[in-house]
């Protein structure tokens, strides 16, 4: 029962990702409870308020995104691959969770998301900057947070709904180790 329970959840957690990437903060749980398919009673047997919802959905995506920039590999290409690779990772998994963080992250734990998703970022900048990969003058965490920067900017004027996961990151990739003005 256990894990037909998780899946449930599971499902119903995926649906109500979609369903706040639509329609924002104006999303109901009567939204989610319509468009996952399952009754009110059920969507409240699982989250019993929107608050708890909200906060499972953080939970995972964060478990989402930090599995991304792991399975990533940082720590095994050049800076140029590790760039192209962390904006595919995470482009793909914000657009799907952007809601949540247009929401100010007010559910998002800043230790978590230091531990899974910023340390491992952070610490691919400070290698980059060791092996000399980046200009010096540049500190690896103003490059960091440029480089969130620009791909927050990205996923924010849904630029992935356009472009694709791949147009995106692609575009992402390139402005940024390579600038805007033309060779």
């Amino acid at each position: 029962m256990g894990i037909l329970r998780d899946r449930a959840a599971a499902g119903i957690l995926d649906v109500a990702a979609t369903v706040l990437a639509e329609r924002g903060d104006a999303a109901s749980m009567a939204d989610v409870a319509d468009s996952a398919g399952v009754g009110r009673a059920t969507l409240y047997r699982y989250f019993p308020n929107r608050e708890s919802l909200m906060r499972a959905l953080t939970e995972v995506a964060l478990d989402d995104l930090g599995e991304r920039v792991e399975n990533a590999e940082l720590t095994t290409v050049s800076f140029e691959e590790g760039i192209a690779r962390l904006a595919r990772a995470t482009a793909a998994a914000n657009g799907k969770y952007l809601a949540l963080f247009r929401s100010g992250g007010k559910h998002i734990d800043p230790a978590e998301l230091d531990r899974r998703i910023r340390r491992p970022i952070r610490e691919f900048f400070e290698r980059a900057a060791a092996e000399g990969a980046v200009r010096p003058d540049l500190p690896p965490e103003l490059l960091m947070q440029t480089f969130v920067g620009l791909l927050d900017s990205v996923l924010r004027m849904s630029l992935v709904d356009r472009l694709g996961v791949e147009g995106a990151a692609a575009a992402v990739s390139t402005i940024f180790l390579r600038g805007a003005v033309s060779e």
